[in-house]
């Protein structure tokens, strides 16, 4: 297996799990993940929150960790990299207001270089444009925003733990799904594991 170069975007209270699960899977089966933030450098953290499914209306939400930025975003070329991942939380609803973010995001959607967004990653997505047509998967509340932006959604499971492939885009609708979500995502990579 080659390894790939996979770019993460996150921001100041990405969801905890959405971005911390996804790098360290990514690493454990040998890729090279660098994580970015606009306006942060390597070194720097971005706060995370754990949302957590309680009973409630919608989901809770709790402070997380501190997840380590180790890459630039201001030197990001996105020729440089094989896929995009874009973790949900609070962040994507500011990120996508960069219109470097949007720019790279087109970037991947434009090659068709697999892109794995969770939750409400789609967002980013749905602003940048890339949705029409698209079967995806995303936080039901974002439902709106993504038909809105031409997308299928696709219907998510009572627990939360589904996730669909659409040629290079894979989508889930929160971490509960990342079973399902990795898995179809290091599918779409060209990732065989081996027993």
């Amino acid at each position: 297996m080659a390894a790939k170069k996979i770019l993460m975007l996150v921001g100041d209270f990405v969801e905890d799990y959405e971005a911390m699960v996804p790098f360290q899977t990514l690493l454990t089966v040998g890729h090279q993940v660098d994580a970015v933030c606009p306006d942060k450098q390597p070194g720097d953290t971005v706060a995370t929150a754990v949302h957590d499914f309680e009973g409630h209306q919608t989901y809770s939400e709790k402070p997380g960790h501190n997840f380590h930025i180790n890459a630039d975003f201001a030197a990001v070329d996105p020729a440089a990299y094989d896929a995009l991942v874009i973790p949900g939380g609070r962040a994507p609803e500011y990120l996508r207001l960069n219109p470097r973010v949007i720019e790279i995001v087109q970037h991947f959607h434009g090659e068709r270089k697999p892109i794995a967004t969770i939750c409400h990653g789609a967002q980013i997505l749905a602003a940048a444009g890339v949705l029409s047509g698209a079967h995806c998967m995303c936080y039901p509340a974002v439902r709106p925003e993504v038909e809105a932006a031409g997308a299928v959604y696709e219907e998510v499971n009572e627990t939360f733990s589904n996730a669909v492939v659409d040629g290079h885009l894979v989508t889930a609708p929160a971490w509960p799904a990342h079973p399902d979500w990795m898995r179809k995502f290091l599918d779409v990579l060209g990732t065989r594991i081996t027993p």
